[in-house]
């Protein structure tokens, strides 16, 4: 096969969801990645995109001590970096934070180093937060071609009509580009449930101001398969084994 038809190995195991193009670059410069068997270690090589590529038992045991933690983000505190004076919600990581009712597991060094925010809160929202150092994990969440469900709980004043609740579940546009069809219901008199498969920014306050709504609350209860539950505000806890996104 000639050049032209060959692709980045590192890119090849990001796309097929073996590991982050970070971490790939890591495995194979320490010799821990084979290609149709034979050991890969120079950095920038490509392959074929239907070569069979295993991971090194080195690497497994590598992401398998990958954290993520999962909080439950207070309003007025930001996902990411702060601007100006903003608090950014990792500070609440901390050994005191931790929720543990029967958890032995405790924060050590280590565990905060490169742990990203995964799907992000705006500082008026609150809810279920993901910090990750698995790029993976990451990638099936906020990727381009996610399809992982965010539930909302958002309270909301004004009048709703039958058919602009149809427009909230599917018709919206933002930035130009027109919104995937979503699940929206009314749980109480001002409460609406929203099931989106995207997460565009301020995303479910813009849509409710496009039919005339006020957003006075807004809580993620649920990322995929994964719930808040009965996770305090303001506390975290490290996700458990078995739990899947």
């Amino acid at each position: 096969m000639s050049d032209d038809n060959k692709i980045r190995l590192s890119k090849l195991m990001a796309e097929k969801g073996l590991c982050s193009r970070r971490e790939a670059d890591d495995f194979i410069s320490r010799g821990l990645v084979y290609v149709n068997g034979e050991k890969i270690d120079q950095l920038g090589t490509k392959v074929s995109p239907d070569a069979r590529i295993t991971l090194d038992t080195r690497a497994l045991e590598t992401q398998k001590s990958l954290v993520t933690i999962i909080l439950n983000k207070p309003i007025g505190y930001v996902s990411a970096q702060p601007e100006d004076d903003k608090t950014p919600a990792i500070r609440l990581i901390t050994d005191a934070n931790q929720y543990r009712p029967n958890e032995t597991r405790r924060l050590k060094m280590g565990d905060l180093k490169g742990l990203a925010v995964t799907g992000r809160l705006d500082i008026d929202s609150q809810g279920l937060l993901l910090f990750t150092q698995d790029g993976r994990l990451a990638k099936r969440i906020i990727g381009e071609n996610s399809n992982v469900e965010k539930e909302y709980i958002v309270r909301v004043r004004g009048h709703l009509s039958p058919e602009n609740l149809q427009l909230l579940r599917h018709g919206l546009s933002l930035d130009g580009k027109a919104l995937k069809p979503a699940q929206v219901d009314w749980i109480n008199e001002d409460q609406l449930r929203f099931i989106l498969r995207e997460g565009k920014k301020r995303q479910i306050r813009r849509m409710c101001e496009s039919v005339d709504l006020k957003v006075i609350g807004l809580k993620r209860v649920r990322l995929g398969r994964l719930r808040l539950g009965d996770l305090p505000e303001g506390q975290w806890r490290f996700l458990r084994e078995g739990e899947e996104i």
